[in-house]
């Protein structure tokens, strides 16, 4: 498995970083219920002077401003929000993580809370469905059946339990802007407050519903608390990233004079400095970014890569924050402290993708801004068209003052025009759920990203999510992603009787000793790899771009010794046999590069062929690409032969591989496919890739890529394998999906709920919605939502062996 580097360790740019023209504000917001309340918040914040675009998430509860450099203060911005209604916090970046810290504590409380209120919310369920028991004569139990008990517990519901509800759907009306409490509190209010005419003057013959509002309370408080829990149990992978920083660290003195085995000093973790020493005992969390200088231990860096099998760490390698010591005590050196660690990086990236929306949701939102105003319309339509006209036209449904069945509640013969008319209007009111319609982009990407951390997939958005969704080409870079970015030695020719394969490596690797080219580092790796000791030799001379030769004791003689390509041979006065050449020629159109051993004056003893291999999983990984019905092609700057060979070894046509291509060139092509109508993801990973990269429609970086690659990419593969592209086409097209049920959920349940609690049936069959079964439609249809969402989590990951 890679291991990160000490020297560089890797680096995100948090998506909430912008260019020096423009400032991005989060805040921290509360109080929202549905989609009405976010349109609320982003068209206050887009009304600020100076602010470009607000985004809302109503599951994070969190608002990502962007503004004009100076142009707006996050105090201003907070003010606007109150204006709205809701209360805001703007969220610090002074890099010690203590903001989404304090969120994950007060998430934590909140969930403690909600088991009370569980238990509130089904006793009142109990409670109210005894007054209807008590309709149909059914049970009867002294005091708890009584009219007055349930009128005292309405009266008590309204003002304890659900007060906040009722405070809340008030101001809406006042400030313009109702949402989903207005609309609940109207409902349960009415129905309280006719109960209570009816009690206080009984020659009305109305009926007493005060078990109604109660019901209808307790659904809405039901469904609250189970949504809240299923949104908690939706944000787990943010939660849980949050949870793995670390909270001490112990600081040690220089473990090159001191040791290891010292007695450190605790300090909190956000304290540390670059540069300083950290001991880490086995069992602990690695408290920072660094790298080991003393020890050997094995680490668990799932939480960062997805992948289970623990990792070696030794002196000199790369060792990242919040990820767990499972062997040996180790001495790191810091390199990354705060918000510059890996961990907070990719922190701060999650919580971005969970907060920018997908373009499907725009249709949501928009339609939601009007939910509330088209239902309160509905409602009093209702009530007219009954009270006017409904129960006029149909006097069966009036006389079945008898018969006419709420969904299990029975009208009496005494209820009137108006009884009925207002039962069915606040039904309307009730049973109508922008909630789902607000929950159902969201809470499927907080589950999708979520899940795309768990597994190393780090997705900038719920537009990338959906972006990938309508993939239809994948193009390749190659050098350092379809192939492994290191350059191997593939084969060694000798060419002469009394010499072997060892003999030729081991002078190749004693003339590059001096040297530093990716080719001299193959061919050093090699030889070390077969344990092969480096010749004596001095006299060296490099010439860039065709060899080095220097004078070398061979078999106790100093013979001079030339190692480069044909022209270099050439200019040492070593002659090339047609044999050679052929040999060479045959090597070079397989994709390899040749580097010809000469030895005295006048022999070439052997060839050295160097390539940069393709990644094990690359050609399985392309044929399933191509199984999918997507189109894959290739671009690089690497010679024309080198290209075909690769495209031969990923079973591809000469024609979907293009070579010797620019960094502009890379642009350009990309930009063309997308010119044609093709939707373009490039997987790339060096600085050269990072203009093509923006210019798709997706990028996609390897975690191994430089970090102006990574800063510009889409989607970041952690794991440094190729067949995370593969889970991330998978996990994007099964969140898209669940935003369409979700979405098409939302739709059809409010255009079948509606008009039934609006009384579409009583004319046929005599039945429609009570205001308490409404409420608890209402209720089910958001946590129906919340929960589809959470059925993403079953969506299998790929066997990354299977591809190896």
């Amino acid at each position: 498995m890679p291991v990160l580097s000490p020297q560089t360790p890797p680096q995100f740019v948090a998506p909430a970083t912008v260019g020096s023209d423009r400032q991005t504000v989060v805040l921290n917001v509360s109080g929202m219920k549905c989609a009405g309340c976010v349109r609320a918040v982003e068209k206050g914040l887009a009304q600020v002077e100076g602010v470009t675009s607000a985004t809302v998430n109503l599951v994070t509860e969190v608002a990502v401003v962007e503004a004009q450099s100076d142009a707006v203060t996050a105090e201003t911005l907070a003010d606007a929000v109150a204006q709205a209604g809701f209360k805001a916090t703007p969220r610090t970046s002074d890099g010690d993580g203590d903001d989404l810290t304090a969120w994950v504590a007060a998430k934590r409380a909140e969930q403690q809370q909600q088991g009370r209120r569980l238990g509130v919310a089904i006793a009142l369920l109990i409670l109210s469905t005894l007054g209807h028991l008590r309709h149909f004569g059914w049970l009867t139990v002294p005091i708890l059946s009584d009219l007055w008990f349930h009128a005292l517990l309405a009266t008590g519901t309204l003002a304890f339990p659900a007060r906040d509800i009722l405070v809340d759907g008030w101001q809406g009306i006042r400030r313009g802007a109702p949402n989903m409490n207005t609309l609940v509190a109207l409902g349960s209010g009415s129905a309280y407050l006719a109960s209570v005419v009816a009690l206080v003057f009984p020659a009305l013959g109305w009926e007493c519903f005060f078990d109604e509002p109660v019901m209808l309370l307790a659904f809405i408080l039901l469904g609250r608390t189970l949504e809240q829990r299923a949104r908690y149990r939706a944000a787990d992978a943010l939660r849980s990233l949050v949870e793995l920083q670390p909270a001490v660290a112990r600081l040690i003195s220089n473990p090159a004079t001191a040791g290891v085995a010292q007695t450190g000093v605790e300090v909190p973790a956000r304290c540390l400095q670059v540069g300083e020493w950290v001991q880490v005992l086995p069992g602990e969390k690695i408290s920072a970014d660094g790298t080991v200088v003393t020890g050997q231990t094995t680490v668990d860096e799932s939480m960062l890569t997805g992948e289970s099998m623990p990792v070696l760490k030794q002196a000199g390698d790369g060792v990242t924050a919040g990820t767990l010591n499972q062997g040996g005590a180790i001495a790191i050196q810091v390199t990354g402290t705060g918000q510059n660690t890996v961990l907070a990086q990719m922190i701060r990236l999650v919580e971005t993708a969970q907060s920018r929306k997908a373009p499907i949701q725009r249709l949501a939102d928009v339609i939601s801004g009007y939910f509330t105003y088209g239902v309160l319309s509905l409602a009093t339509l209702t009530f007219l068209f009954w009270y006017f006209v409904g129960l006029s036209l149909w006097p069966s449904v009036m006389d079945s003052a008898l018969g006419m069945a709420h969904m299990g509640h029975t009208m009496t013969l005494t209820s009137s025009t108006l009884l009925v008319s207002l039962k069915l209007a606040i039904a309307v009111m009730v049973v109508a759920c922008p909630c789902a319609l607000g929950l159902a982009t969201p809470t499927a990407i907080l589950v999708g990203s979520g899940m795309g951390a768990e597994r190393g997939l780090l997705l900038r958005g719920g537009d990338s999510l959906e972006t990938i969704h309508h993939l239809d080409t994948v193009v390749f870079d190659k050098t350092g992603t379809l192939t492994q970015g290191q350059p191997q030695v593939t084969a060694i020719h000798v060419l002469e009787d009394g010499f072997t394969e060892a003999d030729i490596l081991q002078l190749a690797a004693t003339v590059e000793s001096g040297t530093r080219h990716p080719l001299a580092q193959a061919i050093h790796q090699a030889a070390a790899e077969q344990a092969l000791d480096l010749l004596a030799a001095d006299d060296f001379d490099t010439q860039p771009g065709l060899g080095v030769a220097a004078q070398v004791t061979w078999r106790d003689e100093t013979l001079s010794c030339a190692l480069g390509n044909q022209l270099w041979m050439e200019q040492q006065g070593l002659e090339l046999s047609d044999a050679v050449r052929e040999r060479a020629v045959a090597l070079a159109s397989a994709g390899q590069t040749v580097v010809y051993v000469g030895l005295g004056d006048q022999v070439v003893v052997g060839v050295v062929a160097i390539a940069d291999l393709l990644r094990p999983e690359a050609a399985a990984v392309v044929k399933d690409l191509q199984d999918q019905g997507l189109q894959v092609r290739v671009l690089t700057g690497d010679r024309k032969e080198v290209a075909a060979a690769i495209a031969s070894q990923l079973n591809l046509s000469p024609a979907q591989v293009t070579a010797e291509v620019s960094p502009q060139g890379k642009v350009d092509a990309i930009g063309q496919l997308q010119a044609e109508g093709y939707t373009v993801a490039l997987v790339g990973d060096g600085i050269n890739d990072a203009p093509a990269l923006a210019q798709a429609d997706v990028g996609i970086s390897l975690h191994s890529g430089s970090d102006i690659a990574m800063e510009t990419a889409d989607v970041i593969l952690m794991q440094n394998d190729l067949t995370g592209l593969l889970d991330t086409l998978t996990l994007s097209r099964a969140t898209f999906n669940k935003i369409r049920q979700n979405l098409a959920w939302a739709f059809a349940y409010n255009l079948v709920a509606i008009p039934l609690a609006a009384g579409v049936l009583l004319p046929v069959a005599g039945v429609s919605l009570s205001p308490a079964a409404a409420g608890g439609m209402m209720a089910f249809s958001s946590v129906a939502v919340v929960v589809n969402s959470l059925l993403l989590r079953s969506v299998p990951q790929r066997n990354i062996i299977k591809y190896r």
